[in-house]
């Protein structure tokens, strides 16, 4: 069974080698906003994703990351490094089948403030 998130309408899919058994729910204004669980990948361990045009960017505060959303029904899907040897991946893990996020463990960072869990 492939392992996959997708967002509300299927125009973007994300392959991982394995559903996540922790997530990340971070305190930032970002993160809240748009309401994301992240579940984090190594870039090895990210399959496939989806082409360019079916997302659209955006990129907060130092620019480090873009944060990528479906044009068609404005999910955000997942978050990549602009620097090319960062291996770490972000994948909302809110895509992912209801039972699968249900069974994972939440962290809780405080990226408004530390950086650093809370749990």
């Amino acid at each position: 069974m492939k392992k996959i998130a997708a967002c509300h309408c299927g125009a973007v899919e994300i392959e991982v080698a394995g559903f996540p058994t922790v997530v990340t729910e971070c305190n930032c204004s970002l993160c809240r906003s748009y309401g994301v669980i992240w579940a984090y990948y190594d870039a090895d361990d990210v399959r496939s994703l989806p082409e360019a045009a079916l997302t659209a960017t955006y990129a907060w505060n130092g620019r480090h990351v873009d944060f990528h959303r479906c044009r068609a029904c404005g999910c955000v899907t997942h978050w990549m490094p602009r620097d090319a040897s960062r291996t770490r991946r972000g994948i909302n893990a809110r895509l992912f089948p209801v039972e699968v996020l249900a069974a994972a463990r939440v962290r809780h960072l405080d990226g408004a403030d530390t950086g650093t869990y809370l749990d």
